[in-house]
């Protein structure tokens, strides 16, 4: 229902231009009851390799293909991919949290001991996981991440169960029944 251009539901007033803002707090625990893949992605410099966990990856288009992730607007890895105009997602499998974790930190060198390889031009970890490389066809600021918009390039599937995270701890599903 419409009163004085409020819209209104069972829960109180929704707003409009000049939004209130839900509670940081509850965004955060919400956002961590999803699920979500655990992807590694990476670029290079001169064939230096860098690269940082993301789990705010997504198919965006088949036509043609296309996927987004979004980075800290302040990522070291976005200013080499926005130079490089290329990038790798590599998502990763169970039993992989140790690479999440290693790319997670804050760091030049993540990836000292880690076993990589280069890929159709983009650093691709070793080991069990799907791979994507993009080129990198948009990027959208939204608050204070940047959304990179990849088109897809080249692309390796593997049969594996995921790496997930949920409820701030890493997991994977058995099963999925359709």
């Amino acid at each position: 229902m419409q009163d004085g251009g409020t819209v209104h539901d069972e829960d109180g007033p929704q707003v409009g231009p000049g939004y209130d803002r839900v509670d940081a707090t509850v965004f955060r625990d919400t956002l961590a009851r999803v699920p979500t893949p655990v992807t590694v992605v990476t670029s290079h410099i001169d064939r230096r390799p860098h690269g940082t966990t993301v789990s705010a990856f997504s198919s965006l288009s088949l036509e043609p293909p296309m996927i987004l992730v979004s980075l800290d607007e302040n990522s070291d890895l976005l200013k080499i991919i926005q130079e490089s105009g290329r990038f790798g997602v590599n998502v990763l499998a169970s039993g992989q949290q140790s690479l999440a974790t290693t790319f997670a930190r804050k760091g030049a060198d993540k990836f000292a001991g880690v076993a990589w390889y280069m890929d159709h031009g983009a650093p691709r970890l070793a080991g069990k996981g799907q791979w994507l490389v993009c080129r990198t066809d948009q990027l959208v600021t939204a608050g204070d991440h940047v959304i990179i918009i990849g088109l897809v390039v080249h692309a390796d599937t593997h049969s594996f169960e995921p790496l997930l995270y949920r409820q701030r701890a890493f997991g994977t599903v058995t099963h999925m029944r359709g």
